[in-house]
């Protein structure tokens, strides 16, 4: 067997690892879009670096849209098989794919107004909401800790790996000419910490390991310290300045996370008697799937909802549905707390309420996890003195703030307990991606020195023969 790395190499985003047999089988794991490249992205995203027709199957870790926002695309250009991704996965992908979609055919409406006036042809966006639901209906769901044979030479299983909901571990085992090898995708590593979700679980023995690498750099804040900090924000800005804080949240995970916090200091009444807001219809439909899997809850979550049925719904928090009401946050003087997507305020809602409120001392925008370098979030966590936003320089006047223990990767010392199920001696090598050039190298270096014989840093385009 061989694999090509195709995506999340040089960078956090675009996972696509491809898997080829020796009677010539494809398959490949992830399919996810390009993120906070600049200008180069949309290039990035529409040439697959791969033949869609000549595709087997699909095993897709989780529903982020740098893991699966490619799937529309890639169906779009041939491929015609599976996509096998575990039950919430299906979920996640179900709202997140057509978000995806409108936010392509909205992207390219903007750009054909301006190329119609200079003259130029206009563009055809990534893919459509139409090409969306195609997409979703080459899903087929399967559950953890199940053996599934795709075809006399490959099987697969999804393991439990604590990112977010329904987010897995791949272990694909191969049989060519008598022999067997076994390798895992950790896919995006979550926290043993995670408030929502239960720990990563160990996975089964492998010759070969696809690793992230995002954190791996770099250890997290203590968690007990989240709380506080969170309440001193607060309290500093909603109750002494009498401003507002803005929290760039995705959707998905970060955006629970967060409203199960306040909703433990609304019950220990510690909360500051303000207004919350969830300003993101994507938000509310990710925190309803949510609710729909509490199999992937831990047990100080199950516990909770004894005394509280519902972690994410509270006295002053209102979800934000229409247009007309996001603008109207704006307009607002009181002190509140805005929780509005993209997590790394490169797009969406938050985009506009982090331009209206960033020249105001009396705000904060508080980051709550990991940036990709270029993104408005890591602009603002670099300390960047102006910021352009909707082609416009805004000086940065509002405090801002991070929490990054909020993050849903494992820091390297997470990622090394969590390899840490395996026999050193019988994992041949280590390939790390979905990491930046320091993050992967100081985790090579921590691996070698935990044991590991081989761990190697691909490029885009390699490819590696798997030795049985």
């Amino acid at each position: 067997m061989k694999i090509k790395f195709i995506g999340a190499t040089e960078s956090v985003t675009g996972s696509k690892h491809l898997l080829l047999t020796e009677k010539g089988r494809q398959v490949l794991l992830d399919c996810g879009l390009y993120q906070g490249m600049g200008r180069e992205t949309d290039e990035m995203n529409r040439h697959l670096d791969l033949d869609p027709s000549k595709i087997d199957a699909v095993i897709l870790s989780h529903g982020h849209i740098d893991h699966c926002g490619n799937l529309p695309n890639l169906v779009k250009q041939g491929f015609n098989g599976w996509i096998y991704c575990t039950p919430a996965t299906y979920d996640v992908c179900s709202i997140l794919l057509i978000d995806s979609a409108h936010i392509h055919e909205g992207d390219i409406r903007f750009l054909n107004k301006r190329r119609t006036r200079t003259g130029q042809s206009p563009l055809k966006p990534l893919y459509t909401v139409h090409e969306a639901e195609k997409c979703l209906k080459h899903f087929k769901k399967i559950t953890f800790d199940t053996d599934f044979h795709l075809n006399d030479e490959l099987s697969f299983r999804f393991t439990e790996n604590g990112h977010i909901i329904g987010s897995a571990a791949i272990t694909v085992t191969v049989v060519e000419q008598g022999k067997t090898t076994r390798l895992a995708f950790t896919g995006d590593i979550g926290r043993y910490s995670d408030p929502l979700l239960i720990a990563p679980e160990n996975f089964p023995q492998a010759d070969y390991i696809i690793c992230e690498s995002t954190y791996g750099d770099r250890l997290h804040e203590p968690v007990g310290d989240t709380e506080s900090k969170l309440m001193n924000i607060l309290n500093k800005t909603c109750v002494e300045n009498q401003g507002k804080v803005i929290i760039p949240a995705f959707s998905l995970g970060r955006t629970q996370e967060i409203l199960y916090m306040f909703d433990k200091l609304k019950n220990k009444g510690l909360l500051p008697d303000i207004k919350l807001y969830v300003d993101s219809p994507l938000s509310s439909k990710a925190t309803n799937i949510v609710r729909k899997h509490p199999e992937s809850f831990n047990e100080e979550l199950r516990n909770y909802l004894k005394r509280d049925p519902d972690p994410f719904g509270f006295k002053n928090l209102s979800y934000i549905e229409e247009t007309a009401e996001s603008k109207a946050l704006n307009e607002m003087k009181e002190p509140c707390v805005i929780i509005s997507a993209s997590g790394m305020a490169d797009a969406g809602r938050v985009k506009h309420h982090i331009a209206n409120n960033i020249g105001n001392e009396k705000n904060t925008i508080l980051i709550t996890g990991y940036c990709a370098p270029n993104t408005l979030g890591a602009k603002l966590m670099n300390g960047e003195k102006s910021v352009h936003i909707f082609g416009e320089f805004y000086p940065v006047k509002a405090k801002v703030e991070s929490i990054l223990s909020l993050s849903a990767h494992a820091d390297y010392s997470e990622i090394i307990r969590y390899l840490s199920c395996q026999n050193k001696d019988q994992v041949k090598k280590i390939f790390l991606v979905h990491g930046e050039t320091d993050a992967k190298t100081s985790l090579k270096e921590k691996l070698i020195s935990e044991g590991f014989k081989d761990v190697s840093i691909p490029v885009k385009g390699e490819s590696y023969k798997l030795d049985h």
